[in-house]
């Protein structure tokens, strides 16, 4: 019988060698196959623990998978109902053949078809939707209304810093701290290598031009060392990036900054609530700024947020997101500014966030403690940064695929979503980027180029519960069970 597509890589002969049914065994990443007869009949089932067993007692990987198979496996008909199919699932049997009248398998079901975890997911279940809605009641749907301010009161008061500016996006945020701090043309800015393409994006749009210095292997952030190689005449600002919500070792830097005549802008944007040696990040430099996208910690779907401390410099900045219209004067402009600004729609969904914005940040900080107990100890899976003096935040939960995985982090991610597991590469290096490209000035970038090749993150959302995250630290063990079986048995290298 022919096998459709969707089941190539899960059905084999019973007369197949373990050693061949372990090839799509371990593509498959599923952790089971179907095995049939010659008439296309199912037989039986077999997984890396039905192989394992057989080996042990004596099989070897030339012996016909009929002799590994277990024939007491629970099938359905392909016209099951969900009722039907979620009673015969259980925590022991994680899937179920369905079959047609004849007793051919023509699709299966199991967990990995029926759940999903993605990478991130906002939680909404405050009071978002209700100042939303008075919102729109009242009429307040643009740039103006009450939840813009109290939106900036709460997240300036959060970091007991005087003066917010929300803007519509992190990006803007970064645009805006520069320009107002009087950085363009002529100056360079001081960025890492390894980040998401705004930060180098905002420097270039202010006329400014981006000096890249490679991370540090022990935190991913910005190298001081580096920064100091970096500095020339024409430097201006450093911008450290607080990457995948571990915050840069700010006190060595805001010293040399200090010490240069340089402003520091924090691009806080995958890092609210981190804290570097007890001091919230986004409370060190002479500006701060943050990103409300769907994705973040803190969320507005889109939105930003610029923190001062320098009040004129605060209201350069308040005006310039405004068209650089006067406060004073209606529709008199000072200086060609921007629309920068944020809707009371999107600081209706922020202030509902503040309200609960521990609880978010200690169930982010939980889970990425459950994972660490999962996967801690797993050959080949280098657990992401944590130094010592350091309080991160788990933005996105991002682990380094080693060698001793057996797969690369391409192939782990593939086999990961076919059991409904979302995951996404790290950043690529700035320096290999067109628009980048020409101001990396031939220099050598190894932490960040070894970053971008084996970085992976794993589903991180805030709804994900400690028994998801179980889930998917046992996929992972499962798919690289059967990797070093199908190596074991002289198959895959």
């Amino acid at each position: 019988m022919a096998v459709s597509d969707a089941l190539v890589d899960l059905v084999v002969e019973q007369s197949t060698s373990v050693r061949d049914a372990l090839s799509p065994l371990d593509r498959s990443g599923l952790g089971f196959l179907m095995v049939v007869d010659g008439d296309g009949v199912l037989v039986g089932v077999l997984t890396d623990g039905d192989i394992r067993r057989a080996m042990l007692g004596g099989q070897g990987p030339d012996d016909a998978v009929a002799h590994a198979m277990r024939t007491d496996f629970v099938g359905l008909p392909v016209d099951a109902d969900t009722q039907e199919i979620n009673r015969a699932l259980s925590d022991r049997i994680a899937f179920v053949p369905l079959v047609d009248e004849a007793g051919r398998p023509v699709d299966f079901a199991g967990h990995a078809r029926h759940r999903r975890f993605p990478v991130a997911e906002p939680l909404l279940d405050g009071n978002e939707a209700d100042y939303l809605l008075e919102c729109v009641r009242t009429g307040w749907i643009s740039s103006q209304g009450s939840f813009v301010t109290s939106f900036e009161r709460a997240v300036a008061e959060f970091h007991d810093v005087p003066f917010a500016v929300s803007v519509s996006n992190g990006t803007a945020a970064l645009h805006l701290a520069l320009v107002s701090l009087g950085i363009g043309p002529g100056d360079e800015v001081v960025v890492p290598d390894f980040t998401f393409a705004a930060t180098a994006s905002a420097v270039l749009h202010a006329g400014a031009t981006p000096v890249f210095v490679d991370v540090d292997p022990l935190t991913w952030t910005i190298d001081v060392n580096g920064v100091a190689r970096a500095t020339t005449d024409r430097t201006k600002a450093i911008i450290p990036v607080h990457i995948y919500g571990h915050p840069c070792d700010m006190d060595p830097l805001v010293a040399f900054a200090r010490d240069r005549g340089l402003f520091i802008v924090e691009d806080n944007a995958e890092a609210f609530g981190a804290r570097a040696r007890e001091q919230l990040v986004g409370t060190f430099g002479d500006a701060a700024c943050f990103s409300f996208y769907g994705n973040k910690t803190l969320t507005t779907g889109e939105g930003g947020m610029l923190l001062l401390r320098d009040e004129a410099i605060a209201e350069r900045a308040a005006r310039l997101r405004d068209h650089g219209m006067s406060p004073d004067r209606r529709y008199w402009h000072l200086e060609a500014g921007f629309n920068y600004r944020l809707t009371n729609l999107q600081a209706a969904v922020g202030v509902a966030q503040m309200e609960r914005v521990q609880e978010i940040l200690d169930r982010k900080r939980l889970l990425a403690e459950r994972y660490e107990t999962q996967l801690a100890g797993t050959p080949g899976i280098a657990l992401p940064p944590r130094a010592p003096w350091a309080d991160p935040v788990c933005w996105l939960y991002t682990v380094r695929v080693e060698p001793e995985l057996g797969l690369t982090r391409d192939e782990l991610a593939e086999r990961l979503l076919l059991n409904g597991i979302e995951t996404r590469p790290v950043f690529e290096p700035l320096h290999r980027m067109p628009p980048f490209a020409p101001f990396a000035g031939g220099g050598s970038f190894p932490v960040t180029d070894e970053l971008a090749a084996t970085g992976l993150t794993l589903p991180s959302a805030i709804t994900l519960r400690s028994e998801d995250v179980d889930a998917i630290a046992a996929s992972i063990e499962g798919i690289v069970r059967v990797r070093q079986l199908h190596v074991a048995a002289g198959g895959a290298a």
